[in-house]
């Protein structure tokens, strides 16, 4: 009776993060909506807590300091993440991480608070343009935004690695870290050597 056949295992670290190929734009785009959705969670949370310990009974006193308040807490979300492990849940769920594009290392404090602050160029623009023009409706609000953000994304096109522009500003780039599959008795580095994902990421 012939042996079972041994399934193909996956070799999660086989390919170092420089030799990593960019995520597919499609894959960061579904990743980025399952930021905002559990963002809003964070969000909701945070403007609980702040309206417990200020006492705050109306939505328009205090409305500074609650959005100073939200900008921090964002930032503690997002530079504790991508300084500890290189991700977020959403980056986990879709296998992307945030390395320094020089080495492969995980961000410093500073290079991720610095990307934290260059990634509000994803809204900026947006928002920019409903100010100018008055629009206030939550329909108007949510097309421009959302025309914004396609805009900006399809912009890393232009980009040597199909990296997001504010990641060549700030030294960092995200990469794929999908296990690569081998089939049984392969060695790690002939892995690493024919693994596709060290080529620019080809978009689905």
């Amino acid at each position: 009776m012939p042996p079972a056949p041994v399934p193909p295992k996956t070799v999660q670290g086989s390919v170092p993060p420089l030799e990593r190929g960019t995520p597919a734009l499609s894959r960061r785009l579904a990743c980025l909506v399952y930021e905002a959705v559990l963002l809003f969670g964070v969000v909701m949370a945070a403007g609980l807590l702040y309206s417990i310990v200020t006492g705050q009974r109306h939505a328009l006193a205090g409305m500074r300091g609650m959005q100073i308040w939200i900008l921090v807490v964002l930032g503690l979300y997002f530079v504790g993440f991508w300084t500890r492990r290189g991700q977020t849940l959403p980056m986990q769920t879709w296998h992307i991480r945030l390395v320094v594009a020089a080495d492969g290392a995980l961000p410093s404090v500073a290079r991720a608070t610095l990307r934290y602050l260059c990634c509000w160029i994803w809204l900026l623009p947006a928002l920019l343009v409903l100010q100018l023009s008055g629009l206030k409706s939550m329909g108007a609000l949510f097309g421009v935004i959302a025309a914004g953000v396609l805009v900006y994304a399809a912009l890393c096109r232009l980009h040597p690695q199909r990296q997001f522009w504010h990641d060549a500003l700030c030294g960092t780039r995200l990469v794929d870290i999908r296990p690569v599959a081998t089939a049984p008795g392969a060695s790690t580095e002939a892995a690493a050597q024919t693994s596709p994902v060290s080529s620019p990421a080809r978009d689905s």
